[in-house]
């Protein structure tokens, strides 16, 4: 996995034994996500690793499924963060237009408030306006981004201990596949 990045052309097929296609069940997919992408990764994964055994192959398919793990987690991060971006410029919003604003009216101005924020997110324009409007009141993007990381510190710290987790089982297991093949390698069998 350490050389050079292989493009399509140059990966090899090396699709799954038969015997062993009960070991690797269709994953478990999120909606938006796609069985041909995962079995992509799966491909270029077991190509890069060319599993020579019933273990190597074992090991091989947690690999594929540790990785794509890795990659749901960021693209999920990634998301959250899209969420709580949101949630930042709603609460800016809400530190400009909640100002001084009577009572009665609370309901009605947290309403438009909302509506502004999901605008903000949805439309290009009003992303512009509202953009703007923040700026003139000091939250420029390191402000609304700095409020992204404390509302969401939390779950960040958790998609950070699953990545690392996943990331660690990886490297666990792609060095068992390389103390598997140093142990079968020319140099044990010549002893035996």
């Amino acid at each position: 996995m350490n050389g050079l990045f292989q493009t399509a052309r140059e990966l090899t097929a090396t699709a799954l034994p038969v015997e062993f296609a009960s070991l690797a069940p269709p994953p478990l997919l999120l909606p938006g996500e796609q069985l041909e992408h995962y079995q992509a990764l799966q491909q270029a994964i077991f190509a890069d690793l060319a599993p020579r055994s019933a273990i190597e192959w074992l090991l091989a398919i947690d690999v594929a499924e540790l990785s794509w793990d890795i990659q749901r987690y960021r693209m999920l991060r990634h998301k959250l963060l899209e969420t709580y971006r949101q949630k930042a410029v709603e609460a800016a919003l809400r530190r400009i237009d909640m100002v001084g604003i009577d009572p009665e009216f609370e309901v009605e101005a947290e309403t438009y408030t909302l509506q502004n924020a999901l605008s903000w997110r949805c439309d290009p324009a009003a992303a512009s306006e509202i953009d703007a409007r923040l700026a003139t009141y000091g939250f420029d993007q390191h402000a609304i981004t700095a409020e992204v990381y404390v509302q969401a510190r939390e779950v960040l710290v958790l998609f950070e201990g699953l990545l690392n987790a996943a990331q660690t089982k990886r490297m666990l297991l792609l060095r068992e596949i390389r103390n598997q093949r140093f142990l079968n390698g020319p140099l044990r069998q010549s002893r035996v």
